[in-house]
């Protein structure tokens, strides 16, 4: 009765790999039936998932790659394993302080460009068709000025010129001019302001557009259900009828919060002062296009990576929860 058992058992076992076997054979014979029905799709598809691959997909994985050896451009990859990574989190305290530095631009300026270019959006979509297109060009006009920084160097310039410091001597809150751009206390905060500044951008266009197509049967539907005040309509009909624009928004404004690099550096300069404007995208710039070590460069990319994609997730996951 045991050897029965025993043998029983043995062919089970033998039929349930044939059995797996046999399910992932249907599924890739159903497989290639699908794409040969749907080939005219995929043929049209094929150029963007080509470039996609070639100018996005492949530089990712290769970035990954690299970050696992050390690479000078003159000479070929040689592996190293972990040792990138270990140097900037153990030995690099320049990159510790750009880290610190990201994380505390994107924790401010992510959040409160996002509600910013929301709210000013749904104000100006209250207004006429005229007004709402002069009011959105003055606003969206800063994100498109190439000469932006010119004008906040003039405003906090160190001399008794600059018109903050002219301001502030003139009513007697000071009595020497500060060095605004070059004081470690100041520089974050005032890159952080002008960050602010430029950032109604694409996310501030597209949520004006989403507001613009909001179907309005909906909201006649949600007053005959309920909703009694502009707040209400807002949390359970606009926003949830806005995800996809709020989604493209959100991965826009993380984007420009964690890769903040070029307004740094006009702005404080190149190092900045006791690194006290440095972020990781300066830092990487330092180590690519600078002194070319492009290992250590692509671990910072990939770092820089990591914090993105996850910050894309988390937000996702709250934007789910909106209307509920």
């Amino acid at each position: 009765m045991g050897n029965d058992h025993l043998a029983g058992v043995a062919v089970r076992e033998n039929e349930a790999p044939a059995s797996r076997i046999a399910t992932l054979r249907g599924r890739l014979v159903q497989l290639r039936g699908e794409m040969k029905r749907q080939r005219q799709g995929y043929v049209l598809l094929a150029p963007y998932f080509i470039l996609f691959f070639v100018f996005t997909a492949f530089p990712v994985l290769m970035a990954f790659g690299l970050s696992f050896t050390y690479f000078n451009v003159l000479e070929a990859p040689v592996w190293i394993g972990w040792d990138n990574y270990a140097n900037l989190f153990v030995k690099d305290e320049v990159f510790l302080i750009a880290l610190k530095n990201t994380l505390l631009f994107a924790a401010i300026t992510g959040p409160v460009s996002y509600i910013a270019c929301f709210f000013l959006a749904w104000l100006i979509n209250e207004l006429s068709p005229g007004i709402r297109a002069v009011v959105t060009l003055l606003f969206y006009a800063p994100s498109i000025s190439g000469n932006a920084y010119l004008i906040w160097q003039v405003a906090f310039s160190g001399d008794s010129f600059g018109y903050v410091n002219a301001f502030l001597m003139k009513w007697g809150f000071i009595l020497e001019p500060v060095q605004w751009l070059q004081d470690p206390k100041y520089m974050l905060a005032i890159v952080m302001l002008v960050q602010l500044w430029l950032s109604l951008g694409t996310a501030f266009l597209a949520f004006i557009a989403g507001l613009q197509g909001l179907d309005a049967t909906l909201i006649e539907a949600g007053a005959i259900d309920g909703i009694r005040n502009r707040w209400q309509e807002l949390w359970f009909i606009t926003l949830p009828s806005m995800r996809p624009m709020l989604m493209f928004g959100a991965v826009m404004q993380i984007t420009s919060s964690f890769a903040v690099a070029d307004v740094a550096t006009y702005m404080v300069g190149f190092p900045s002062p006791q690194y006290a404007g440095h972020t990781i995208v300066t830092h990487l710039k330092d180590f690519g296009s600078i002194r070319f070590e492009m290992g250590y460069a692509s671990a910072i990319a990939t770092v820089l990576f990591v914090m993105m994609l996850g910050s894309n997730l988390i937000v996702q996951k709250l934007l789910r929860k909106v209307g509920d």
